[in-house]
């Protein structure tokens, strides 16, 4: 494996805060991915705005409008993780859909692939720069576009269930299952644009614990400890 997409949810980062930043889960994560990158591992990060805005769930606000603070909600999230890894070590650089001033750099595939070749993390915010699109698809979208191996997803939960294991102790979990599965029973890791644009383009997932120590490092150098989301 030499390229993989990580998607850390912006709630994940809040930590027991659920809103605004946790530094120290985010050394930790630092910690991780510098281990990979030392490994050889070129890595890409695109991050969720949920730990500042969750605007669909308001009928107040024109859902463009909402979607575009989500965007901005990303922007400040990667701007904030990524300095957070420069402390910590890494070369960095932060792109954007759209332009920010000097603040981040517009996206092109080229330039992206061109940093990674050179060991720098790559962080990809704005999601797609358009309403109506998750960061699940900007995660999808990304990791297509940039012929990732991989995309390691890093949630608050330990892997794929077939029901939600906060709601229901006895819920089972997969090691392994397909995105056909997921779209049969309505497994909800990924928006449905988002899994069908990964089944269609080979993608295969992994969801893992951020919680777990060393999850990041483990699952990104191939040794699973969570769910395989295969493209079978």
């Amino acid at each position: 494996m030499k390229r993989v997409l990580l998607k850390l949810s912006g709630e994940a980062l809040a930590g027991d805060k659920k809103t605004g930043f946790d530094e120290a889960t985010c050394h930790v994560v630092a910690g991780q991915v510098k281990r990979l990158v030392e490994e050889g591992v070129q890595v890409a990060i695109v991050i969720g705005g949920g730990n500042f805005w969750r605007g669909r769930s308001s009928n107040t606000i024109d859902r463009v409008r909402a979607d575009q603070i989500g965007m901005l909600a990303t922007v400040m999230n990667c701007i904030y993780v990524s300095e957070i890894f420069r402390y910590n070590g890494l070369k960095t650089k932060v792109f954007t859909p759209f332009t920010l001033g000097a603040m981040t750099e517009l996206f092109s595939k080229e330039e992206a692939v061109e940093s990674m070749l050179s060991g720098t993390v790559v962080f990809l915010a704005g999601g797609t720069g358009h309403p109506y699109f998750s960061t699940d698809t900007a995660t999808a979208l990304r990791a297509i576009e940039l012929e990732c191996d991989m995309i390691l997803m890093a949630r608050a939960v330990d892997g794929v269930y077939d029901s939600d294991p906060k709601l229901n102790p006895a819920a089972k979990k997969y090691d392994v299952v397909s995105y056909q599965e997921l779209l049969d029973k309505k497994l909800a890791i990924l928006d449905l644009t988002a899994t069908v644009m990964c089944m269609e383009n080979k993608i295969p997932l992994v969801v893992f614990s951020l919680n777990e120590e060393d999850g990041i490092t483990k699952n990104g150098s191939g040794t699973v400890t969570g769910t395989v989301v295969t493209v079978e």
